[in-house]
C-alpha cells in the first residue's frame, strides 16, 4: 500500500492500473482492490487528499472542500469560465466523440474553429486521429482533464440527453399501460 501511495503521489498525473500493476509486480485485480481500499481511506470529508478514478487511471487530487485555501497558498487564479459557445462545443464532442470539426459545426450551425482551438489549449479536448475521407479531417474527443473537471470517472457518467430522457419516460409509460 505504501508503494502504491508513493507512486500515485509522485505521478501528479493520472496513472493506469496496468502501469501500477507492472511497477508493483502485482496482478491488475490486486492493484484495483488496493486502489479501492485507498479510495475509502482518502475520500472522506476531512481528508485533504482524494483519490479519483478516471476511466482506467487513478490520480491523487485535492479534496474539493479545500480548493480555496490551496489556491490562496499557491497564488492560483481561478480559470475563466467557459463561454456558452465553448460549453456547447464541449457537449457535442463529449456526447458524440470522436467527431470532426465539420460535425460540430453542422450541429451548431456556426464556425467552431476558434472554440475548438481554445478547448484543445485548455486540455479539455484532444485530437484522436483522422478520418479516412478526402482531406483526412481531424477527429476530436475529450481528455482526462475533462473528466477531472467534471469530477466523473468516465463519459458514461454524463447525464442523459433530454431526448433520451423523454424516450425513456415514454417507454416506462407504455410498459405501465400494457400491464
Amino acid at each position: 500500500m505504501g508503494a502504491l501511495e508513493a507512486i500515485l503521489f509522485a505521478c501528479g498525473e493520472p496513472i493506469g492500473i496496468d502501469k501500477l500493476s507492472e511497477a508493483l509486480e502485482l496482478r491488475e485485480e490486486t492493484v484495483e482492490a488496493s486502489l479501492t481500499e485507498l479510495m475509502e481511506k482518502f475520500n472522506t470529508p476531512n481528508s485533504g487528499i482524494h483519490l479519483v478514478r478516471l476511466e482506467n487511471s487513478f490520480q491523487m487530487t485535492t479534496n474539493p472542500a479545500y480548493i480555496t485555501p490551496v489556491r490562496t497558498a499557491l497564488d492560483l487564479r481561478r480559470n475563466t469560465p467557459l463561454s456558452q459557445a465553448a460549453m456547447e462545443v464541449l457537449a457535442v464532442i463529449a456526447y458524440n466523440q470522436p467527431v470532426t470539426k465539420a460535425f460540430v459545426e453542422q450541429v451548431r450551425g456556426v464556425d467552431c474553429s476558434g472554440v475548438i482551438g481554445s478547448l484543445v489549449q485548455k486540455g479539455l479536448i484532444e485530437e484522436r486521429g483522422r478520418l479516412e475521407l478526402p482531406g483526412r479531417p481531424l477527429l476530436y474527443g475529450t481528455t482526462e482533464a475533462f473528466l477531472r473537471t467534471l469530477n466523473i470517472s468516465s463519459i458514461s457518467e454524463l447525464p442523459p440527453l433530454p431526448k433520451e430522457e423523454a424516450a425513456a419516460e415514454e417507454e416506462v409509460e407504455e410498459a405501465g399501460e400494457s400491464e
